[in-house]
């Protein structure tokens, strides 16, 4: 097993053999005995690993406790976004499959939901032990799948694993609260009823999350759910499936109840449609995008939580700290070469200070590296050759219509170099569009009102910040700008995972975050006693 120093030196050991791994330097006798003991923990991960793959290759679903191959025969192809190569194959499950998960999945839960708060803590504590004992090869595969970059990729499963942890903690106290009501509170009642409020599970939770962050992003929602008492289908994202399988194999392997925990594969077209709107889902938790917005329209009475992007506004005022202001703009623009829901999408400058701060972003991004997420590049291949060329269609609507390029526009397959765009103009699509690649847009603005005023149009709400080194002004934008959350002399970010997370408008519905997440994966329910007579404390 790695400890948690093992586990970062093993980040930077060795690597021409498609692992994360890049550097190491330890002299003589240390050296070799370390490369031996990281030698040892490499066989042993990919023991724990070696029953979720077929005999062909392809990688298996998971179905009420069983590791399994889908009786259609077919495999979907993953393609590494570095080298276009097909890396892997999982399951196309068919819509029988997905029937049988859910009837497992509902009959678990039953038995689930009766686990003491105590007990189901404690196999969430197990699960991310588990995570970071064999935390490499997941992290390989967001490497490949996704074209993150190493670094970034072990820290994804670390910072997971913390989240398991803190959601078991944070369930055993906010899940174990209850309420007390009498009627006498109400006006013309006598203290003759006593309502005890509890908490009581959804049922079957589905779990969609999106490719940028399919293992933290799937721990955020299955981790609450089985707290919460809920059992769990999870279907992966496209990409990311793979690193989501050996996620859930650390579910699988900590001993959770059979059914309890599911993953489906499969081809969207096939059971996208078949699985969110299946009868036995009690909630689905989903982020993405526009898909968001058509799941919700099909799902009926199920409650929704949903995260669905971003155009997230940097309003830098006069009196801002500019190299501070460009530091997070270059950080939180260019960040897995802007894939992130919460990425600075949009700049909006005052004029007085913009020739400066966009120089000073200028020389931000000439620093940025450009290549292999092996090499933890700064910018690495965006997810498809699609959102390739979407992003381009982006930047030369931009061109067409007289944005100034401060970078030169280049583009390699599925690899673009940073884009820094200047004088952009709300004319343009760069402007309102979320383009989730390394693009970043400029528009310089006359007043505070006129960033406001940009910010609050977009059908998007997720997140924005605001620079200013007077704290009444930045807490009036705040308290101005109509988005889920706003950063205050920061980049936008989605945590720690503890903080609330939210979007407006086309942006989402419910919160996410841990205590929101675990009180959205309830339901309420009240016991009213009835007594025969009045009865009041010491009375």
């Amino acid at each position: 097993m790695l400890s948690a120093a093992a586990s970062i030196i093993s980040s930077q050991v060795a690597g021409q053999s498609g692992s994360c791994l890049t550097h190491l330097i330890i002299p003589g006798a240390a050296a070799a005995a370390q490369i031996k003991n990281f030698s040892s923990a490499r066989a042993s991960m990919a023991e724990f690993y070696e029953h979720i793959k077929a005999s062909s290759g392809a990688y298996k679903y998971f179905c009420n406790g069983q590791w399994l191959e889908s009786s259609s025969g077919k495999t979907v192809p993953v393609t590494n976004p570095s080298t276009l190569h097909k890396d892997y194959q999982v399951q196309a499950c068919t819509q029988e499959e997905v029937n049988n998960v859910f009837a497992a999945a509902k009959a678990a839960q039953l038995s689930w939901a009766r686990t003491p708060l105590w007990k189901r803590a404690e196999y969430l504590h197990k699960v991310a032990v588990l995570m970071r004992q064999n935390a490499q090869p997941m992290a390989d595969c967001l490497v490949k799948e996704i074209a993150k970059p190493a670094k970034d990729a072990l820290t994804e499963v670390i910072r997971s694993a913390d989240l398991i942890d803190y959601t078991a903690e944070e369930g055993l106290r906010s899940l174990g609260e209850g309420q007390l009501l009498t009627s006498d509170s109400f006006p013309g009642q006598a203290r003759n009823k006593l309502c005890l409020v509890s908490k009581v599970p959804l049922g079957v939770v589905l779990c969609i999350p999106p490719f940028n962050y399919p293992v933290n992003l799937a721990v955020s929602k299955l981790a609450p759910a089985l707290m919460a008492g809920n059992a769990v289908v999870l279907k992966p994202p496209s990409q990311g499936v793979v690193a989501g399988i050996h996620m859930l194999a650390c579910f699988a392997a900590a001993g959770l109840p059979p059914g309890t925990v599911n993953v489906i594969t499969g081809k969207g077209s096939e059971i996208g449609d078949f699985l969110t709107t299946h009868p036995s889902v009690n909630c689905i938790s989903f982020t993405g995008g526009d898909t968001g917005i058509s799941i919700s329209h099909k799902a009926g009475m199920v409650p929704l939580q949903m995260e669905l992007g971003g155009k997230d506004a940097c309003i830098v005022c006069s009196d801002a700290d500019l190299d501070l202001a460009a530091s997070h703009i270059v950080k939180g623009g260019f960040s897995y070469s802007g894939q992130r829901c919460t990425a600075v999408k949009v700049v909006l400058a005052m004029h007085d200070i913009a020739d400066e701060l966009v120089a000073k972003v200028q020389a931000g991004v000439a620093k940025l590296t450009v290549g292999r997420p092996e090499d933890n590049a700064d910018i690495t291949p965006v997810i498809s050759e699609a959102s390739a060329t979407f992003i381009q269609g982006l930047v030369e609507d931009a061109r067409e219509k007289g944005a100034e390029f401060l970078t030169e526009w280049r583009r390699n397959n599925n690899l673009i170099s940073p884009v820094l765009l200047d004088r952009v103009t709300p004319d343009m699509r760069i402007a309102w569009e979320e383009p989730f690649g390394p693009v970043l847009p400029v528009l310089r603005v006359n007043s505070i009102d006129e960033a406001v005023h940009h910010c609050n149009s977009s059908n998007l709400g997720l997140q924005g910040c605001v620079f200013s080194r007077d704290i009444n002004t930045a807490m009036r934008v705040s308290d101005a700008m109509q988005t889920g959350t706003v950063q205050v002399n920061a980049a936008p970010a989605r945590g720690p995972d503890h903080f609330p997370f939210q979007g407006f408008r086309d942006s989402g519905i419910g919160s996410q975050g841990i205590k929101n997440s675990l009180a959205m994966m309830t339901k309420i329910k009240s016991t009213v006693i009835n007594l025969d007579k009045e009865s009041y404390t010491l009375g």
